[in-house]
Parts: structure tokens; sequence; C-alpha cells
């Protein structure tokens, strides 16, 4: 096994170390979900954590680590009787985003379930994790089923493994730990809730604490065990502290006053539901245990405030994370209690301080963690440098709105969403087929089907079914997957009224958050003065094409060919990366074209590509006026698509309109 980094040679990262000792502390906060860019030593610091958890008894020879104080009465491996049990370290168990539903919550034996009435249980990573740490990297590429599993064990403390009538539980407690890098996408609303802490990360820009993450790095590269060594004395002292922060927090008080506090501050931020409040009271509690206090005070409820609330207060994925901290300040005042003994400004090092692990090192120098940030700052959102004759200044988009299903036709086989129907893992059951590789979900009639014939030269004698694995049927389900949603945006002159485009910038963005909530990919292809250019290729972050789409200027001349041809050179490299992934082109445009010889020749040919590769498209009409040419139309012949104008996008336009044809058919007969 590796050496792995010590905890207290991070560099700086402050809240990022206190939020995973207040867990350490206290698991029942609920996890922490940091969020931050690459290189930033979110990884390590997670990974290093594990060394610094107490030790854990556990019975004996129990797979699902029971406590040997208190077993669980329905473990798969009890009962167990007093006696034997061993003491061994927390583990921490990483969840890999390509992992099966099988690996995360074990796999029952369903041809000796059959034959012989055995739950013969082969438990998985949720067990592996039970009293320990939990811990999935790229949280927000996880695929949705497995979010789903994951939620419903970390909200009811278990695992429940349920096949064809054949079921199992084991108890499944444990640190949630999540990473993500917001720029390839964010988390359902329902995941984010569930993590009881979040951290946003970022490189130091200093470059004497830059300097000093490379020289730690190095000296750990070079010599892990060595490196550590000299972190042991530091490593030891704060594992000794989280023992004495939980042997304190069932003393710890929370008093009236810090209660008033924390409901007033979740009221004020207008957080949903009751998660914050509970999430806010225990972090505050562990607080003061940590920092060797029994009692909360204001500045524990702050600090609390700070870390929980964050990821709660978001609405869509285009609202930036974050509190407003002269809020919170006038908040904590307005509702906090008199300070009898006038000390406002406890010392952070002293035992009324929140305070924070040793920071200096072996040899006094500041802590030092992870490799630096690889690449430039994000420049996400950012104009071109450059403007060309005629360009109009961004304007800004419109009121999103809730917009009309657009899918792809066909049965797919990519990655599960909500968009396009699929053959997946999980929905509805369509048939059966034989199984190719491991059996994952069992068509019961059609196992049985298969088997029945076969009884009486099996020299069936009993009740049971004599089942062999050929007999075995895999159920074929159909449900929902992701696309990829190309954005063509037309940017020329002929889109550059202001009040146009502004409600064309509401369009695409309303469907910007259409993909996001259909767990979609998302490109952005605009095109303009003699060029088209790639404003964000392919990724999962629609809060990036966003940022792009607002800061798009308007101008010049409409070279429609060169967007459609650049789309078209986008799907081609992508269908590479994601052969499954099926395209869905969203062309934004009044369908005209200027600019070069035959220019709308020209675009007629660019579009028949997509229609020769069979691509899903629809031509979002933008033309405007009491005189209409239909040109949009046209393009979207062409492509083999279908054209619709700003209004039919609406949801609620398309709903009225069903509602009128209805009426009027009821009306008539």
């Amino acid at each position: 096994m590796s050496t792995p980094f010590p905890f207290t040679a991070v560099v700086g990262q402050d809240d990022l170390r206190l939020a995973l000792l207040l867990n350490a502390v206290s698991p029942a906060v609920g996890g922490v979900l940091v969020r931050g860019e690459k290189g930033t030593a979110k990884s390590t610091a997670v990974r290093a954590l594990s060394a610094l958890m107490p030790g854990v008894d556990v019975v004996a020879g129990c797979r699902f680590s029971c406590d040997p104080a208190g077993p669980d009465p329905a473990c798969p491996d009890g009962p167990h009787e007093p006696g034997a049990f061993e003491t061994r370290p927390a583990r921490m168990v990483e969840l890999p985003v390509g992992a099966s539903e099988d690996r995360l919550v074990g796999a029952l034996d369903i041809e000796r379930a059959l034959a012989e009435g055995v739950k013969a249980f082969e438990p998985g990573l949720l067990a592996d994790a039970h009293r320990g740490i939990l811990y999935v990297d790229e949280v927000n590429l996880l695929h949705d089923h497995l979010v789903d599993l994951l939620l419903d064990a970390a909200a009811m403390g278990a695992s429940y493994v349920e096949r064809e009538g054949v079921s199992v539980r084991h108890a499944a407690r444990f640190l949630l730990v999540g990473t993500m890098n917001p720029e390839e996408g964010e988390l359902r609303p329902q995941l984010l809730d569930r993590f009881g802490l979040t951290v946003e990360v970022a490189a130091s820009r200093e470059p004497d604490q830059r300097v000093e993450v490379v020289r730690r790095r190095l000296a750990y590269d070079d010599d892990p065990t060595g490196f550590a060594a000299r972190w042991a004395d530091e490593e030891s002292a704060v594992r000794a502290r989280i023992v004495t922060a939980r042997q304190l927090l069932p003393s710890v008080r929370l008093g009236d006053p810090a209660l008033r506090q924390i409901a007033a501050t979740c009221a004020a931020f207008e957080v949903d539901g009751m998660r914050a409040d509970i999430v806010m009271a225990r972090t505050a509690t562990a607080l003061a245990a940590w920092a060797g206090r029994t009692e909360v005070l204001a500045e524990d409820v702050r600090q609390a405030a700070l870390l929980a609330l964050p990821h709660r207060r978001r609405r869509n994925p285009f609202d930036a994370p974050g509190l407003d901290e002269d809020k919170l300040d006038e908040t904590l005042e307005e509702f906090g209690e008199q300070d009898g003994n006038g000390d406002d400004d406890p010392d952070p090092d002293g035992p009324g301080g929140g305070g924070q692990p040793p920071q200096d090192g072996p040899d006094g120098d500041s802590p030092a963690g992870d490799v630096p940030a690889q690449g430039e700052p994000s420049d996400e959102g950012q104009a071109p440098a450059a403007q060309g004759a005629g360009e109009q200044s961004p304007v800004r988009a419109a009121e999103p709105f809730r917009t009309k299903v657009l899918s792809v036709p066909g049965l797919g086989e990519g990655a599960a969403g909500r968009r396009s129907r699929a053959r997946t893992e999980h929905g509805r059951t369509t048939g059966s087929r034989r199984p190719r590789g491991a059996l994952t979900k069992l068509h019961l009639a059609a196992t049985v089907q298969a088997a029945a014939p076969h009884q009486r030269a099996r020299g069936r004698s009993g009740r049971g079914l004599v089942v062999r694995r050929d007999d075995l049927r895999q159920a074929t389900r159909e449900g929902r997957e992701g696309n990829l949603v190309l954005f063509v945006v037309d940017a020329s002159g002929s889109m550059a009224a202001r009040q146009r485009m502004s409600a064309v910038k509401g369009a695409v963005l309303s469907l910007l958050l259409d993909a996001y909530q259909r767990r979609d990919k998302v490109g952005l292809v605009t095109f303009r003065g003699s060029t088209a250019d790639v404003a964000l290729p392919p990724t999962s972050s629609v809060d990036a094409a966003a940022a792009r789409l607002e800061s798009l200027p308007t101008g010049g001349r409409t070279p429609l060919a060169a967007g459609l041809l650049r789309a078209h050179d986008v799907l081609r490299v992508e269908r590479l990366r994601d052969a499954a992934r099926r395209p869905l082109v969203v062309v934004v445009t009044d369908g005209r074209a200027t600019g070069g010889p035959e220019p709308v020749a020209l675009a007629e040919r660019a579009a028949r590509l997509f229609a020769a590769d069979q691509v899903a498209s629809v031509v979002v009409d933008c033309e405007a006026g009491p005189v209409r040419l239909g040109l949009a139309g046209r393009l979207a012949g062409e492509l083999g698509g279908t054209a619709v104008t700003l209004d039919e996008l609406r949801a609620d336009a398309i709903a009225g309109l069903v509602r009128d044809v209805q009426g009027t058919s009821r009306r008539a007969a």
C-alpha cells in the first residue's frame, strides 16, 4: 500500500480541511462536497483524512463491519453472538464513476436463490464503506441510477438489494465525500442537498505559497515514507484532537439563542426545507467540540452557515454559489444574544476559537499540499478579445421559460439521461434475451419458461425448480438517454436588433436549462462575419455554455454554411469519442445566408450533410416582421428536421394549443 500524503501537510485550504475534520468529529453532519478546479489538493486531502480517523471495533469475520457493542440484527452474516472482535483502521472506499449497480450495492446469486432458496450475497462498496468514508471523485459525472441508490443509502443508513422477490438488507452508514470540477457539469439538486457541507477550493495566486506547494510535493514524490515520517507528530496531534472532540461532543450545549440564529439565517437566505437548519445545528455543535468548548457561540453559527448554506441557495445551474457575508453578519447580529463577558473576538487558536489543526510543519514552515493547479485561469464567459467592424456589444438574455420537449427519434443506447428513448439497464421491461456476461436484471417469467420443459429430464422431484445457467434470461428495458445537444447560433447583423437578440438568447438559455435537467452534453457553435467558431466544445457544463452565450456579440454578415460545416466537424470528432451518444442539432437562425458566392446554395449543401448522416435537427426560426421569407423552414427541410418559431418553442404555448384543439373537438361533438 502506498504512503498517503499527510493531511497536515496540505497547503492552506483551511475551509476544506476544517469541513473534513468536522465530519470526522461528527459524521452526523452529513459529509462534504468539494468543488474546485483541477490540481487543488481535493483528492489528496480526502484520501489523507482516512489516516486520521480513529480505528473501529468490528465483529470478527463479519463482512459488514458490525459493531460488537451493538451488532446489526439484520446483518446477512448474523446473528452475531457476543465474543471475538477486532480493531481495524476506518476504511476509505472509492466509488468509481463507471461502477455498476452490483459493484455499489452488492450482488445476489440469482441461480442459487431460485433453485435452493439461499440468499448467497456478495457485498458491494456500500458494505465496505459502513462506519468509514465513501469517496466519490467526479461525483457530478456519476450515473443517475447510482446517484439514486447512493441517496437512498445515505438517507436510511441501510442498503437494500431486491431481485425478483429475494431481498437482502444491511447497515450502510458512512461519511460521504465527493469532489467535482464545476466545468464538467453540475450536480442534481437532490444530491447537492444530501451533502451536509460544501467547500469551494482554488489554487493560491501567491507565489510564495505556490513555491511551498511544489517543494513539498517534490519532497513527497522523492521519498513518501520519509516525508510522512517528518509529519508523524502533527498527524498524531490531530488524530488525538479528533478523539477528544468526539468524546466532548455529547456534552456540547446548543442553546436557544444559537438555535434562533440558525433558524433566522436559513430563513433569511430562503433555503428550501429544514435540512439546512439541522445540518447547521450539527456543524455548529461539532465546531464547539473541535474548539474544546461545551457551549455553541455566535462564531460557530457563522462558520456553520458558510459551510452548510452556499450549495443550498442555488435555484438553477446558472446561479453562482456563495453567500452574502454582510447579510449573514446582519442576520446574526439581529438575532444574536447579548455577550455577557465582553469577549467579542476570542483567540481562534485558544480554547474559545474554532481553529485549525497545527499549521506549522516539522521544520517550522507553512503547510504544504498537493500539486499546483494546471493550466491557465478559466476564461469562461469572456467575450472574444477583438471586435470586428459593425459588431455590437453583447445583450442580456431574456428570462428563460419552460420549453417544448425536443428529442431524437428512434431507440438509442447512449448514456443514461432523460431526453430520448433508449435501451437501458433501468426502465420499463420490454422483453428478454440471453445474458451477455453477468446477469444484472432477471426476467423471471422468461427464465421459468425456459427451464420448465426440461424439469422431467433433469430429474426434478421436489418443489424447487431445477434451473441451469442456460435458462437464465436478462430483462431488456427501455428508458431514457442523454444526448449531445449542439447549438448552432446565428450572431450576424440580421439578428442584431437588441430586443430580438435578447429573445433569442433567452430561448437558447431555456434550452440549456432543459438540457441540464435531461442530463445532456451541450456544445455551442456561433457564426457571424466571415467565419464560424466553436464557442464551447461538447461538455456537461451547461453553465459554461450559458456564460459563453451571455457574452456573445453580434454583427456582420451571415456565413450560414460555415456555421453548419463547423457543427458537422464537431459532431464527427465527438462521434469518435462517444459513438453511443446521439446528437441533436439546434440551429437558431432566421435562415438568411450572405457573404461569398452563392451563400444560399452553399448552406443548403452543408445542410444536406446532416440529412445524409441522419442527424436529428431542429431549426428555431427567429425571423421577425410582417413579411416572412420562410428561409428557416427551407433550411429545416434540407437538414431533414423540423422548424419551430420562438413562440412555438414555449411549452405553455404548445399546451395552450392542445387545450384549444381539444376544446374545439368537444364543441364539434
